[in-house]
């Protein structure tokens, strides 16, 4: 820490550390008990500012960094939603996985916890994403392929079995029926006599990302719309730990977004969010600390850097003068990342751990609170174990080996990353601006606005890859001739019929008239504008009524969504 004694800057640090380092520091100790170089004869700070360098800084350079970076953990949270940030914990190294059956997703859920995994996330199968059950013709050949099949609660406790849902956060990365999966989890955490206001977890839930860029959709926007709030409702009483939502532009930058692009449609969406709640009365301070994000992390190191501390300070800005939140918690934008699925090569697979790795550090560097590091070959297929044991190790050597993550923000004041981090701010605030011009982020995916413009922005990324402009090693430069990989991971044909048959038996044992008079009630509740539907919910899926059953009756009264459908 700095010596100096004059400058507004030292007596504003003092002021952190004594009101918001120190008060932390008591309640959760650092990792050590002093942070050093390899050397072991440098002695790092919890984090630089200007007053580190020699001299003492204008006023003007002082200004300027209390107006734009701030301490972390303090408002506008440039540098970190928390004040010591990783020198506290690592962030959460959570492994996206699932495929095939239940029992073979819990399988693969343990050998990642046994080997350092420290939360769980479920990929679930294209069928359970848009309400089937495995036993709908619309499954056919899809059950179990790109994501672990759940129909049932049956399911939901093999697929839990034996994990320690007291110790680790459970992040579902489901849409459309995300608070029947919520309620399945509900559900499991009540037989094992967990209390269900300790579960720690996220659903995605962003249902406008999915008309954007990703397809899995069920609903109408308005009714889509309902059932997010009602989660937002439900959880601000009942689950106070969960993450209601994962506001998602992942799968916007999958699409072929910029960066700038990226943030800016993450947020506009964020918000359309955050005042549907608070236009059916909720308060933004009741639910706002629940809400979280998800980034991807590219290639371009410095731009990914950046492009997280602009999200970060923006949303503050957003939360603190759009919508007068008054909490600190309310301004703090917390955010998983995962490194980029679309970068990945099926090309000289062994170059997609250089590139995971280049885009984990980005993340860290950027202050993620969780992170997924993708596997060499899933551009070819689901990954294997030992791949999916590279991308982990990849965080790990990255957490206990590379030192960056004993300092915060170290890239912060970085002439570039400054400069960067405040061009992303300025791009992603014109476009939230000509998005409220037309009507807010709903309006703006019913006129297909957003969609055009990401689309535009793919096409002028092939053309670079295309002309060379855009070297891709292996793919347009530096070719050799292709190894087979070793292993690819096939899922069994055999999961479908397996399915098929455990909801055969379920259906023919449970209590029909039980299940006929919760479907009725849950029929006439959505019919019924704000009647709560995820209580209904948890006691259909304790009645062994199917994910299916429930999206068919949901279907019947909010009909499907069709592009240009936005009832």
């Amino acid at each position: 820490m700095t010596t100096k004694t004059s400058s507004k800057l030292v007596s504003l640090q003092r002021a952190w550390q004594d009101e918001s380092l120190t008060p932390l520091l008591r309640r959760f100790p650092e990792r050590k008990a002093s942070f050093t170089t390899s050397s072991e004869e440098i002695k790092i700070a919890p984090i630089y500012t200007p007053d580190d360098w020699p001299g003492d800084p204008s006023p003007e350079v002082e200004e300027a960094y209390l107006s734009r970076l701030g301490f972390p953990g303090d408002y506008p949270f440039t540098r970190g939603v928390q004040p010591n940030m990783y020198r506290g914990r690592f962030w959460t190294m959570r492994q996206y996985a699932g495929f095939g059956s239940a029992q073979e997703s819990n399988a693969r859920y343990h050998y990642l916890i046994q080997r350092g995994q420290t939360g769980l996330s479920v990929a679930f199968d294209l069928p359970t994403q848009i309400g089937y059950d495995a036993d709908h013709p619309l499954a056919l050949g899809e059950v179990g392929k790109v994501g672990v099949s759940i129909s049932s609660l049956q399911d939901m406790r093999t697929l839990l079995r034996g994990l320690p849902l007291d110790k680790v956060s459970i992040s579902m990365t489901i849409n459309a029926p995300a608070a029947i999966l919520l309620a399945m989890v509900i559900a499991v955490a009540k037989e094992e006599g967990m209390p269900v206001a300790n579960l720690r977890g996220t659903v995605q839930n962003d249902i406008l990302k999915e008309y954007i860029a990703r397809g899995t959709y069920i609903f109408p926007p308005k009714a889509s719309m309902r059932l997010i709030t009602d989660i937002f409702r439900y959880c601000a009483v009942e689950l106070p730990k969960w993450n209601t939502i994962s506001i998602s532009g992942y799968h916007i930058r999958e699409a072929g977004s910029t960066a700038v692009q990226e943030v800016a449609f993450t947020l506009t969406n964020a918000i359309e969010y955050v005042q549907q709640a608070v236009n059916i009365g909720l308060d933004v301070d009741g639910f706002a600390d629940q809400l979280s994000f998800f980034f991807n992390a590219h290639n371009n190191f410095l731009e990914e850097v950046a492009k997280f501390r602009a999200a970060r300070r923006l949303w503050a800005r957003i939360m603190r003068e759009r919508f007068g939140a008054r909490n600190l918690d309310s301004w703090r934008l917390r955010f998983h990342t995962q490194t980029g699925g679309s970068t990945l090569t099926a090309q000289q697979p062994d170059n997609n751990i250089v590139r995971v790795t280049v885009q984990a550090l980005a993340a860290i560097l950027g202050g993620t609170q969780s992170l997924h590091t993708n596997s060499k070959d899933e551009a070819l297929a689901l990954p294997t174990e030992k791949a999916v044991e590279i991308a982990l190790r990849t965080q790990q050597i990255l957490a206990h080996e590379s030192g960056v993550a004993d300092v915060v923000d170290p890239l912060g004041g970085s002439y570039y990353v400054e400069w960067l981090t405040d061009e992303i701010e300025r791009g992603a605030l014109a476009y939230i601006e000509r998005i409220d011009k037309l009507g807010g982020a709903q309006r703006a995916v019913e006129e297909g606005f957003i969609q055009r413009e990401i689309q535009d922005a793919a096409y002028r990324a092939q053309r670079a890859v295309e002309t060379e402009e855009q070297i891709v090693v292996g793919v347009n430069a530096f070719q050799t001739g292709e190894a087979r990989i070793e292993e690819i991971l096939r899922v069994d044909e055999q999961v479908q019929t397996a399915q098929i048959e455990a909801l055969v038996q379920l259906r023919s044992a449970r209590d029909h008239a039980r299940v006929d008079a919760i479907r009725q009630q849950i029929a006439d509740a959505a019919r019924t504008p704000d009647a709560p539907l995820m209580p209904l919910f948890v006691a259909a899926v304790e009645a062994d009524v199917t994910l299916g059953e429930i999206c068919d009756t949901l279907r019947d009264v909010f009909g499907e969504y069709l592009p240009g459908n936005w009832g």
